[in-house]
């Protein structure tokens, strides 16, 4: 896949940084992490799932943290002191440490996290404030106002 030069835009834009660093990131050649496996799905018109398969993880082991608009779940097994070891025979089960980040839309909100079935299941919503929903402007009905002026008298 070609590169696409973005640093014309730096120099004619101003605020839209966060939007040509996620086109760079999508453009680059880096493969894109694959564990754990995830879903994203919309649950209503403005309501979102985030599902990532954590197969052997339990609650303590997971975090997530909401900052910015970014959203990154973190998953490391917790070594327990004393408990038995176990030889494995065969390990099909992933345990490895991971990180996951999503970059959330402006006015995305996590409103909860469940963990059920080696699924964690993330809830967002997307809330847009009052002031940014678009309105109806009433035409009024009425005869339009007319202001009069005063004409300057020549001298």
């Amino acid at each position: 896949m070609r590169h696409f030069d973005l640093s014309p835009l730096y120099r004619s834009t101003v605020g839209f940084d966060r939007l040509f660093n996620l086109l760079d990131q999508a453009t680059s050649n880096e493969s894109a992490p694959s564990y754990p496996p995830y879903n994203i799905e919309r649950t209503a018109e403005n309501a979102y799932r985030i599902t990532v398969a954590v197969a052997g993880f339990g609650e303590g082991d997971l975090s997530i943290e909401s900052k910015e608009n970014a959203l990154t779940v973190k998953g490391e097994k917790q070594i327990v002191e004393g408990a038995e070891k176990r030889e494995v025979l065969h390990q099909g089960i992933a345990a490895r440490a991971f990180e996951r980040r999503f970059q959330l839309a402006d006015y995305v909100q996590v409103t909860g996290a469940s963990l059920e079935n080696g699924l964690l299941h993330i809830d967002l919503v997307r809330e847009i404030p009052e002031a940014k929903k678009p309105r109806q402007i009433p035409i009024g009905g009425g005869s339009a106002k007319v202001l009069e002026a005063k004409v300057a008298k020549a001298a």
